[in-house]
């Protein structure tokens, strides 16, 4: 028993010293210190020693097993290093090369044109007003000249909520919640928002940006209106943009207007963009219709105003040639990196 625990001794110790990994010292250790291991399976033979024999071969073994243990620590200890050493070797890091430039993040194009407009009106001495994007039937219809089974109302393609509230379809409730809050004061604002409305195809979606304008004073006339837009259409479209007004019906305003621009990429000349006209819609507009001043508490004998509403997704389409509205909406970094501001 003595010769065999100190052949398995020399065998264990040279096989440690021959290891090259930290897995071959684990085959190892299993296959001298494992349960099924060599000195284990001795040491169950110790039954069938005298029993004067059995101390001296128990000590011998434990000896035998604390030498090994050792030697499995020391060389463990060696292995690890050197592997560290290696993965360190072939994972260096060249600090002198430059660094990777990381991404950065930018405005929407819609956030951006939005700003745009905001500006030009801020700086024609408007405030931005906001409202809430859940409205009452009343303040997105009723207030605006459109009671119930108006024919107009159709023209909505509304999101009904319940008989009471919808999802608003313009901006124009912040108009009436502001007229109330200012009567009988003079009002220039502008507010911008979502809006909500039963389209979706190449130019319409059913979540959209808006932003509309409007001026209540004594002596308000549509010649004021016009010159408005068409400062703000060479403000966002160039020094040389024209616009045209063109007869239309809003229940909201009276006399009403659709507003057109020259068109953006043939400067007016016919393409087919334009559908050879050489004009391009942009908004809507007119005068405020009197019933909606009185509903809204202010004299309409004393005061006039106008009013305008555009789509913001629809100016940046203008502004940037887009030829679908969801382009805008598809969070694509491949398109939004090539508008101004985009990804850097």
């Amino acid at each position: 028993m003595k010769e065999k625990l100190t052949a398995i001794q020399a065998q264990a110790e040279q096989a440690i010293a021959a290891a090259e990994s930290l897995a071959d010292l684990e085959e190892i250790r299993l296959r001298f210190l494992g349960k099924k291991g060599e000195l284990t399976s001795l040491l169950r033979q110790m039954g069938s020693l005298p029993p004067e024999e059995r101390p001296v071969v128990g000590k011998l073994a434990n000896e035998v097993r604390d030498a090994l243990e050792t030697a499995l620590a020391r060389a463990h200890q060696d292995l690890a290093r050197e592997e560290q050493e290696r993965k360190l070797a072939r994972e260096k890091v060249d600090i002198s090369l430059p660094g990777r430039k990381p991404l950065r993040g930018a405005v929407h194009p819609l956030n951006h044109v939005r700003r745009r407009i905001e500006d030009i009106f801020l700086g024609m001495g408007y405030t931005i007003e906001e409202g809430p994007e859940i409205e009452s039937d009343y303040y997105n219809f009723v207030a605006l000249n459109l009671p119930r089974h108006h024919p107009a109302r159709d023209m909505q393609d509304t999101f009904y909520i319940d008989e009471e509230t919808v999802l608003r379809t313009h901006t124009s409730p912040v108009q009436v919640r502001t007229m109330e809050k200012m009567c009988p004061a003079p009002l220039k604002m502008i507010c911008p928002g979502k809006v909500y409305r039963k389209d979706d195809d190449a130019t319409h979606s059913p979540m959209f940006f808006q932003i509309e304008g409007l001026v209540i004073d004594k002596g308000i006339t549509l010649a004021d209106l016009k010159g408005t837009l068409l400062l703000f259409a060479r403000e966002m479209f160039g020094p040389q943009q024209q616009i045209r007004l063109r007869p239309s019906y809003f229940p909201f305003t009276e006399p009403s207007a659709e507003v057109d621009i020259l068109c953006t990429a043939c400067n007016g000349k016919g393409c087919r963009m334009c559908a050879d006209t050489g004009w391009l819609e942009i908004l809507g507009a007119g005068m405020v219709h009197p019933r909606v001043l009185e509903m809204s508490g202010y004299d309409s004998s004393q005061v006039s105003g106008f009013a305008f509403g555009m789509g913001i997704d629809r100016v940046a389409m203008l502004l940037y040639g887009i030829t679908d509205i969801r382009y805008l909406y598809q969070n694509d970094l491949r398109t939004l990196k090539q508008f101004p501001g985009g990804l850097a």
